[in-house]
């Protein structure tokens, strides 16, 4: 636990100097680092030996996370450009037909494509008020973000310590045994209240947009919260499909990046499907 604890203290003020990065070039750069060393650890997973694949998915990973800040400036058309890949892919596999199975394939292009598609979104949170002038402010952006990781990582954290004090019942026991009904609720509540807190000190330093009321932040943050939990799960049913602990080993008493962000690369995508969705209907 203080291995864990002290790895997560590290972890949180390293998001904070990154977010002193948010309108530079370098904040972009060290989410495709960590989109890269993710992607890494799910091709060790799905056990990939081949190296140009291996080489190839990385280069879909880093660049379907630059999209937001490069590809979409130049206005490249995705659909062919994943279609080569696509193929390149099948003439790779066809090429290593004894060590590289479909299904790896399959399952390392999902991987490159998902986890930077989903951190992105933190990218294109950031860019809100650009994609929705009149809507939403710069400010927005900023409170977006800090959102998304409180209801991942503070809602992970609050479940961890209500399931340690008042655990019973098993939520998922195949999948995760440690996880309990208590702890996925008292993560739940006390991401909330955190995430009013958060909204609070937000509207009171910098005054958000009107549409970002705590009437939108409470049910939100319920909504994230409870996709973090599903998001956790679904890790760990490839954690366990695949017979493994952890992803990678980069954080200590956390595992890989994987591990920190399995949940997290739910939420980006969910908040911001939510204010997409906020922004065509306002």
């Amino acid at each position: 636990m203080k291995k864990r604890l002290l790895t997560a203290l590290v972890g949180v003020s390293f998001a904070v100097a990154w977010m002193f990065t948010i309108y530079t070039p370098l904040y972009s750069a060290i989410l495709a680092v960590f989109a890269a060393i993710a992607v890494y650890e799910m091709l060790k997973v799905f056990g990939v030996t081949n190296k140009v694949f291996f080489v190839l998915c990385e280069l879909i990973g880093v660049g379907t996370l630059l999209f937001p800040d490069y590809l979409k400036k130049y206005e490249i058309p995705l659909f062919p450009v994943f279609t080569v890949l696509l193929l390149l892919s099948m003439i790779i596999m066809v090429a290593d037909f004894k060590r590289l199975k479909f299904e790896q394939v399959v399952c390392s292009l999902f991987s490159a494509v998902m986890i930077p598609a989903a951190l992105s979104c933190v990218i294109m949170m950031r860019d809100v008020y650009i994609d929705f002038p009149g809507l939403f402010r710069q400010q927005d952006g900023v409170f977006f973000i800090l959102l998304a990781f409180f209801c991942s990582w503070i809602s992970d954290g609050c479940a961890l310590f209500a399931g340690m004090a008042f655990g019973k019942h098993k939520l998922a026991p195949n999948i995760s045994p440690k996880k309990t009904v208590e702890g996925a609720v008292g993560g739940v509540i006390g991401n909330t209240l955190f995430c009013v807190a958060l909204w609070a000190v937000f509207q009171y330093k910098f005054n958000l947009s009107s549409y970002i009321g705590i009437g939108w932040v409470i049910p939100v943050s319920v909504f994230l919260s409870v996709i973090s939990v599903f998001g956790d799960l679904a890790a760990s049913t490839i954690k366990r499909h695949h017979g493994i602990k952890d992803f990678g080993n980069l954080l200590p008493g956390h595992g890989g990046v994987m591990d920190r962000f399995d949940s997290s690369i739910f939420v980006f995508a969910a908040e911001y499907a939510i204010i997409c969705i906020m922004g065509k209907i306002l």
